[in-house]
Order: C-alpha cells, then sequence, then structure tokens
C-alpha cells in the first residue's frame, strides 16, 4: 500500500504526535498532565446544549442539510457580527458555514491554489495554514513572526517571488501560538498589500472572543477595504467550548464565499442542521455573559502559569488573548523540543515545542490552559520545581 506522494510531503500532525506521546508514558504509569493541546475543559454552554437536545429530536434536521446553510444559521451570524463588530453581513452572499476551522482552512487551498501557487502563513502559526497548500500541490511561504515586532509579519520582506505566486494570506489574531494581539493600522496595510497583489485574505477568528485585561479583539472585516480583498473564518470551538461540534462560519467576499461553496458541493453534503441551530443560540446576546464568566477563569489560570514560569526563571509577557501562553526556552537548552522532552520525562508535563509551528517558532514553548484548575496548579508546580 503506497500513500501518495502529497501526503508524504507533509510531517506527522504536531498534536497527534503529542497525544501519541502523552499515551505512551501513561500506559507505563506515569501521570503526565498535557498542557499542550488547546481543547477547553468546560463543557459546552447550556443553552447550547439545549437547543442541539430540540433540534436532534426533530426529525426535520436528520435529512441531508444544504451547503448553503440554514436560515437562522446564517442570520444569528450576521447579528452576532452587527452587534459585536459593527460588521454588517449579506445573510444570503457573505456567509456560509464550515464543519470547523480546520476544514475550512484546507478547503480554501484547494479552492484557491493550483501547483505553482504560494499561499503565504504566519511562522509559527497553525500547522493547517502550511500543510493545507502541500497537499493542494502548492507551497506554503512563511511570514516570520518576531518579538521585535510584536509577532506581526514584516510585509515588505516577503520576497518579490513569493508575492508574485501568492494566491492566499493566512493570518491569526489573537495569534496561535504567541497570544500577540494586531495592532491597531497592521490590517490596513494587509489590505493594501493583498490589493496590490491580487491575494486573497484569509483571516482565521478563532479566538476573538478569548481576551483579557478589558481587550476586545477586531474583525479584519471591521477595515475598510477588508471585503474588498479578504474573507474571515469565524470558529465556535473556543470561545464556546465547541470544539467537538465543529462548528464555523466563513463570511465576508462574496465571490470568494461562492467560490468556496462549489468546492464544498463536490467533497461534503454540509454542516449538520441540529449544529447549526446549536451555533445559532450560541451566538445570542444572552451566551455573552457565560463567554465572559470563562475568560475570567482563563485569565486567572493565565496568571498562575505566568508567575510559575517566572518563578522558575522564564521570562514571559502574558498574552491579552487565546488560550496559550507563548514562552522562551531556558538558555541552557539548544532547541525547543529538547527542553520539553525534559519537562515531559523530568516533570512528567506535556508542552508543546515552538519549532513545531514553524522555523520561526524555535526557542519557543507553548503551554495551553485548558485544563482544570487543580491539574493546572500541580503542573505549574511540578515545573517550578524543575526549574529553568
Amino acid at each position: 500500500m503506497r500513500p501518495s506522494k502529497r501526503l508524504e510531503r507533509i510531517p506527522p500532525y504536531l498534536f497527534a504526535e503529542l497525544e501519541r506521546k502523552v499515551a505512551a508514558k501513561r500506559a507505563t504509569g506515569v501521570d503526565v498532565i498535557s498542557l499542550g493541546i488547546g481543547d477547553p475543559d468546560r463543557p459546552t454552554y447550556e443553552p447550547v446544549v439545549a437547543a442541539a437536545q430540540r433540534a436532534v429530536a426533530d426529525p426535520a434536521t436528520h435529512r441531508y442539510p444544504s451547503n448553503r446553510g440554514r436560515g437562522e444559521f446564517r442570520r444569528a451570524v450576521a447579528a452576532f457580527y452587527a452587534r459585536r463588530f459593527g460588521v454588517e453581513l449579506d445573510c444570503d452572499h457573505e456567509i456560509i458555514p464550515a464543519i470547523g476551522a480546520k476544514e475550512c482552512i484546507f478547503n480554501m487551498n484547494l479552492a484557491f491554489l493550483d501547483p505553482g501557487n504560494v499561499a503565504l502563513a504566519t511562522d509559527p502559526g497553525y500547522p493547517v495554514y502550511t500543510a493545507g497548500p502541500l497537499l493542494a500541490g502548492a507551497e506554503p511561504h512563511g511570514m516570520a513572526l518576531e518579538p521585535e515586532r510584536g509577532f506581526i509579519p514584516d510585509l515588505d520582506a516577503i520576497p518579490g517571488d513569493a508575492r508574485q505566486r501568492a494566491r492566499l494570506m493566512f493570518l491569526n489574531y489573537p495569534n496561535n501560538p504567541t497570544g500577540a494581539v494586531v495592532p491597531d493600522g497592521f490590517f490596513a496595510d494587509v489590505i493594501d498589500f493583498a490589493r496590490a497583489n491580487d491575494i486573497l485574505v484569509v483571516h482565521d477568528n478563532a479566538y476573538s472572543e478569548t481576551t483579557y485585561d478589558g481587550y476586545r479583539a477586531p474583525s479584519f472585516l471591521a477595515e475598510d477595504g477588508a471585503r474588498d480583498v479578504g474573507v474571515e473564518l469565524f470558529s465556535l470551538s473556543k470561545g464556546y467550548n465547541m470544539t467537538g461540534w465543529r462548528c464555523a462560519a466563513l463570511v465576508g467576499n462574496a465571490e470568494a464565499i461562492e467560490t468556496y461553496w462549489r468546492l464544498k458541493t463536490n467533497v461534503d453534503s454540509g454542516l449538520f442542521d441540529a449544529v447549526q441551530l446549536a451555533g445559532a443560540a450560541a451566538l445570542a446576546p444572552e451566551v455573552d455573559l457565560l463567554v465572559a464568566a470563562q475568560n475570567a477563569i482563563y485569565a486567572r489560570r493565565r496568571d498562575l502559569v505566568c508567575d510559575a514560569l517566572r518563578a522558575a526563571g522564564v521570562d514571559v509577557t502574558p498574552p491579552r488573548g487565546t488560550i496559550y501562553v507563548w514562552a522562551p526556552i531556558p538558555a541552557r537548552f539548544a532547541t525547543a523540543a529538547e527542553y520539553c522532552e525534559h519537562v515531559l520525562e523530568q516533570a512528567a508535563v506535556a508542552i508543546s515545542p515552538g519549532g513545531a509551528y514553524g522555523p520561526s517558532g524555535e526557542g519557543y514553548f507553548r503551554i495551553s490552559l485548558t485544563t482544570p484548575d487543580d491539574r493546572l496548579v500541580e503542573a505549574v508546580e511540578r515545573l517550578r520545581t524543575l526549574g529553568g
């Protein structure tokens, strides 16, 4: 049996490898605490579950869903975007459901890239930004996120050849894995760059609802001209504890939405209607208070982790967004992988090496805050005891 050459172009998926290592340690009786994967530990909000239960019990939801999406879901997304971001969306042409962000990001590569094309992607970044182009027969080009620039890519540093061949640009703020937030003026610069180089911007807005210290993340589409050159992917996975539900929406440029829909009609039958109705319930105004309460929990966990890392001699900056802490490895370790292996072996704590998110992530590690409080307290105590 021979896998395709396109599959051989990509490395094993980061989180699958991390799960394998943790499972192997636990099989030997080691009590491993995993801080590597960003999967919320708290349940989906009760109003969302109740809406799903009603929808699943309705036989009308048991048939093939439409790839265009239910009107209730599209209207809920439009109402949320108007209330939250001040962005008015056309329900019929500028919104379409996606079966989670991961599916959507990959399918955008299939829809817009041909062999020889390039997708510009943040480095470090979500691994699908670079694996997706490879699976589509195209090439990724990393845009380095340097701490000196606040983990914002230098658009002027993108080589001419990459600009000429680029058809997509993947961005993500608040940013995974760095936790960086977008500075004023950057989205405007991106729009100018995209317009000048005929590039479709895909802003992965997975963490806009998970922010701290009074910060409110903007939508890319709120910037003048953004809809002319881009789309935004809004996922309910992290802010609404719905990772397993696979519920997201692609919004923005109508032509790009239509192209994505044309691909979708050939690869799947759409998002389960009951999940769409649950997603609509999640976006109702009354759920905002539940999101805020959860963010208070994450903020407390963030401070707990950062205090422990500082006590261990790690220079860390508390993030204002996402469910991650991004920090430099201690100087005595040559690579992030070496440090993370040391932490796993000596403290039985699993954390993610920064290099797995791209070459510019080398020298850093990522900790997820999606672990119950008691286990997180124990994990940070192990890290504090371990030292730098």
